[in-house]
């Protein structure tokens, strides 16, 4: 059984209670038991003789006290012995109620008070698991003594300070650079067009200014998404409601040459769906899974997109069959599995559509289908929902 710091703490506190109330009762029975004298020792000390000591059982006698001008007392050493018996069991058992009854005041009283030492952390923990990468600026901000926990606190918030100008730092880097390069791979194309278009060039050079465009554009792709990717990773600086489901349905459209290309048939099942959030990047989350989803696909497949409740978007696709194990990596950058590795992608878009989900503070899962392809889910936080529509883009023949 695991036990939570507030109950050890509980314990070891109610726990040193009780042992130093059993070391004061043992204390106090042992005062007592000295401070009341025996049947015999009150004989001894009144000057009577052991032949005039009587009993309980036996006729009392009347004696003479030793000292002159005193009332005869009658000395009966077994009913005085049998008085202190009593007297010492009654201090023995009350004294135990009382032991008790703190025992149980003082652990409710410890549980109270750990839980107010433990205030700190609590909160310590909660602000650790809220961080991510779009939540840098929360901090702690303890109030309270100067302490060890409040030095701790401290401490931690310095520590997210350093995190996030760092992190800050790189995503502004990585953005900057991406825009930096768009300019001369701009130019690139530009001159390669140009030369392409010269009257006097040579299908030699025509066959090398294709192959150029073809590089240009995956390189202008991956910038695009870095671009996105950094985009995304410092979180949401506000958040408009946005209609998933027009989203949804003119990314459809937009993919509808692609999907005549690669001969796949999409199958759509939308349902009015809001969702609050940045309309340029949750339209990207859309496109890059349906285009992912015709890409990696075979000809004659399928690709199924629905918008609803929950989840709130779900592309299923046709396909080679992916081994379970590769699915984690599935959403880290720049890595791809080996049907994808020559499609031409830039190997960032399932890692560009976590991104996006997670700044929207929703979550991603992803199943491998036994006849081959792959079945996302994402959720995202719900507005609203409506009335459903059902349309299909059939593959060209």
């Amino acid at each position: 059984m695991r036990w939570s710091a507030r109950a050890r703490l509980t314990a070891m506190y109610g726990g040193l209670f009780m042992a130093i109330g059993v070391i004061l009762l043992v204390i106090n029975y042992l005062l007592v038991l000295g401070a009341l004298p025996s049947g015999v020792a009150v004989a001894r000390q009144a000057g009577i003789a052991p032949e005039e000591w009587t009993t309980a059982a036996a006729p009392t006698r009347t004696v003479t006290p030793t000292v002159p001008g005193t009332t005869p007392d009658r000395i009966v050493v077994d009913t005085l012995d049998n008085y202190r018996s009593g007297t010492m069991a009654t201090v023995l058992w009350t004294s135990g109620i009382a032991l008790l009854a703190g025992g149980v005041i003082a652990t409710l009283a410890s549980w109270y008070m750990a839980g107010r030492v433990l205030r700190p952390v609590h909160a310590i923990t909660a602000t650790a698991r809220r961080l991510g990468a779009q939540n840098l600026n929360r901090r702690i901000n303890l109030d309270g003594p100067d302490d060890e926990l409040k030095e701790l606190a401290n401490t931690f918030d310095g520590m997210l300070d350093r995190l996030a100008t760092a992190f800050d730092s790189q995503t502004h880097f990585v953005a900057n650079a991406s825009h930096e390069l768009r300019t001369p791979l701009a130019v690139q194309r530009t001159l390669v067009e140009v030369a392409m278009a010269d009257p006097a060039a040579t299908p030699e050079m025509k066959r090398l200014g294709q192959h150029l465009l073809h590089t240009n554009e995956r390189s202008e792709r991956l910038i695009e998404g870095l671009l996105v990717l950094a985009r995304s990773d410092r979180g949401l600086l506000s958040r408009v409601p946005v209609r998933l489901d027009k989203v949804t349905e003119n990314v459809v459209a937009m993919c509808s040459d692609l999907a005549s290309q690669h001969e796949v048939t999409v199958q759509t099942k939308i349902t009015s769906r809001g969702v609050p959030g940045d309309p340029v990047l949750l339209e990207r989350l859309v496109t890059n899974l349906v285009q992912n989803a015709i890409r990696y696909n075979e000809p004659g497949g399928s690709v199924s997109v629905e918008v609803g409740d929950s989840p709130a978007v779900r592309v299923v696709n046709s396909g080679p069959a992916v081994p379970v194990e590769s699915l984690p990596g599935l959403f880290e950058p720049f890595r791809r599995l080996e049907r994808t590795s020559t499609s031409g992608g830039s190997g960032l878009g399932l890692s560009i559509v976590a991104s996006v989900v997670k700044a929207h503070d929703g979550s991603i899962g992803v199943a491998a289908r036994p006849s081959g392809g792959l079945d996302l889910r994402v959720e995202l936080p719900r507005t609203y929902t409506a009335v459903t529509s059902n349309r299909m883009i059939p593959a060209s023949t």
